[in-house]
């Protein structure tokens, strides 16, 4: 349930706060939870403590938009952060919604996707949960080839938790997948009322330890600009810089794409992987996958 939701992050969120940072006494006869207490914690935020308790503890059903801004900053949370709050702190709805539509990528993007294979650049377009909507040639020789699966498993936090090759391609598996199970995080908080979503991350924290130690955290992460590197089994370690874009301003669809510094060892593996992805010439041409309803 969503109030559950909602006080677990808060918990969870006091517990990260150093007292520390806010020049709060730290004395260990006195202080017996990690972070900050909740009493504290209604005093940055203006509120009594009575109010934050029962909030805490589920019992409030709502919150306003003032209450929550003024928590968001007494616990530091960044943009993505503040935005999982809020989601979290919606009414939940009378009923669930219509099963929705298929996601489907714009032939716009489509075609962008494509040229980017010409400039050895590694594309590719989540949408809800996670799934892998569409990619470029040269991102299924990067990471996987996602359109030989069954549709079902489409999925990039499938690929990072069930696929044993994820652990060996990504130099830090344990960045990614905790980046992995941050993002399902948001999602989760926009979209509580999604069963597939809540059996996609059933089904990872029954079959993944790992999974569900970091479920437990209520991290959130939203992907923008970074690094990633790889230890490709064709062209050895590289190591790319992505960016995170919204095609069409849609914000249930995030398109990445890859490049490489101009005249480095990982410039020189990404063209070799391309050239072995040319020879090959066994990939078909890029169509929207036939993902889950989103």
């Amino acid at each position: 349930m969503r109030s559950s939701e909602l006080a677990e992050f808060l918990r969870a969120g006091r517990a990260r706060v150093s007292p520390a940072e806010l020049g709060l006494d730290q004395a260990s006869a006195r202080r017996r939870v990690p972070g900050l207490r909740r009493e504290e914690l209604a005093q940055l935020a203006g509120v009594s403590v009575d109010y934050y308790t029962r909030l805490e503890q589920g019992r409030s059903r709502s919150a306003s938009a003032e209450v929550l801004d003024a928590l968001a900053t007494a616990l530091r949370l960044d943009d993505a952060e503040r935005q999982h709050l809020m989601d979290l702190a919606r009414p939940e709805p009378a009923q669930r919604k219509r099963r929705s539509r298929p996601q489907r990528v714009d032939p716009a993007t489509l075609r962008l996707i494509e040229t980017l294979d010409e400039v050895n650049s590694p594309a590719f377009v989540l949408g809800r949960r996670l799934d892998v909507l569409a990619h470029n040639r040269i991102a299924g020789s990067l990471i996987t080839e996602f359109r030989a699966l069954p549709a079902a498993e489409r999925n990039q936090a499938r690929f990072v938790f069930f696929d044993p090759f994820a652990r060996e391609l990504y130099e830090d598996w344990d960045t990614v997948a905790a980046d992995t199970v941050a993002m399902l995080r948001l999602d989760a908080g926009r979209y509580p009322e999604d069963p597939q979503l809540s059996a996609l991350i059933g089904d990872l924290s029954i079959h993944s330890g790992q999974f569900r130690r970091w479920w437990s955290d209520h991290q959130v992460h939203r992907r923008t600009t970074g690094s990633k590197g790889y230890h490709h089994p064709l062209v050895g370690d590289l190591t790319v810089q992505y960016q995170a874009l919204h095609p069409a301003g849609d914000p249930d669809q995030i398109l990445f794409v890859y490049t490489t510094e101009p005249g480095s060892p990982s410039e020189t593996s990404m063209r070799l992987l391309a050239t072995w992805n040319s020879q090959e010439n066994r990939q078909p041409r890029n169509v929207p996958s036939a993902a889950e309803p989103g």
